[in-house]
């Protein structure tokens, strides 16, 4: 199956990059290379760009995509975490503008085999590095109910998160949950059939919160975004797309403290904690797609991108 990914609000990150011809740029989330064909595209003779994605099949589709582009293009197999020691491996100590697009791309939501999609019945998997040990069926099958229901509750922000932690645990008691087809039945026997009738495929949250904690991803962007500040150069700007409320909260509260971080009381007439701005938001609301986009591309919907300027001081 060809990686085919449709790239989210293209010309509003490129826009925002502020991208120089001879800059250093970093693609966190390489995915099929739309995003950095795009930067490539505006590079001259001295720019560089890295891209990064735990996915081999990312990584082979991008490697294509970007071949034009001969020596400016170096493609790295890693998780964004590692953005900076992998950097710092091949020298580099700054970059010009980073980028991170979140969530599953179109490829694999629409590759059954990789266990991400509640469309088809396919073996429980949903990792998006298929190096790790740990994978849904793993986590459905293992985890205690207690934990189960926090993830789902949590990550899938699914009210009916308790009584679906419930019902995986009384079905495995059976036998080992093995497919998506099986979750999906035991998800739908938990939930009220009037709900189930409107408000999307019961499904969705339940897999959304599964898949967040198989790859770590809240953990992961959290951990990451101070080091990727820190990582700009002067004028650099990091773009972040994200796909639901609790990523996106995760980047506008980093945004803010990275603006704002002094922690003194609010009635000390002077800083006396010496924590410096790291710069600024670019965008105070974020950005969302266009009508335009939204019809060529309904997958988007739930897109927003916040950008962050870096101001050396």
């Amino acid at each position: 199956m060809e990686f085919a990914h449709t790239s989210v609000l293209l010309e509003e990150c490129i826009e925002n990059l502020n991208i120089r011809p001879d800059g250093i740029y970093a693609d966190g989330t390489l995915g099929g290379g739309g995003h950095s064909y795009e930067i490539c595209s505006r590079l001259g003779n001295g720019g560089r760009l890295f891209g990064i994605d735990q996915d081999a099949a990312a990584i082979e589709a991008a490697g294509k995509r970007l071949q034009a582009f001969g020596d400016k293009v170096t493609i790295i197999r890693s998780n964004y975490r590692d953005m900076t020691a992998e950097l710092r491996k091949r020298g580099i100590t700054s970059v010009d503008g980073v980028i991170l697009d979140l969530g599953v791309s179109s490829y694999q939501l629409d590759d059954a085999g990789r266990g991400f999609t509640y469309r088809e019945d396919a073996p429980l998997d949903m990792r998006m590095d298929q190096r790790q040990p740990v994978s849904a069926r793993d986590i459905v099958n293992g985890y205690p109910e207690m934990e189960l229901y926090r993830i789902i509750r949590d990550y899938g922000e699914d009210r009916f998160a308790k009584n679906i932690a419930k019902h995986i645990v009384k079905a495995r008691e059976d036998h080992i949950i093995e497919t998506t087809g099986e979750l999906i039945h035991i998800i739908k026997a938990s939930i009220p059939a009037k709900v189930r009738a409107t408000g999307g495929h019961p499904a969705k949250r339940t897999f959304q919160a599964i898949r967040i904690e198989v790859n770590h991803e809240l953990d992961v962007l959290e951990q990451s975004l101070d080091d990727m500040i820190d990582f700009l150069s002067d004028g650099g700007r990091i773009c972040v797309i994200t796909f639901h409320s609790l990523e996106d909260r995760i980047v506008k509260t980093n945004f803010r403290k990275n603006e704002n971080p002094c922690i003194c009381p609010k009635n000390f007439p002077v800083c006396v904690c010496g924590r410096r701005p790291k710069g600024k938001t670019v965008t105070r609301k974020p950005i969302v797609p266009s009508e335009a986009e939204l019809e060529k591309n309904p997958r988007a919907a739930s897109a927003k991108l916040r950008v962050f300027e870096r101001i050396i001081q």
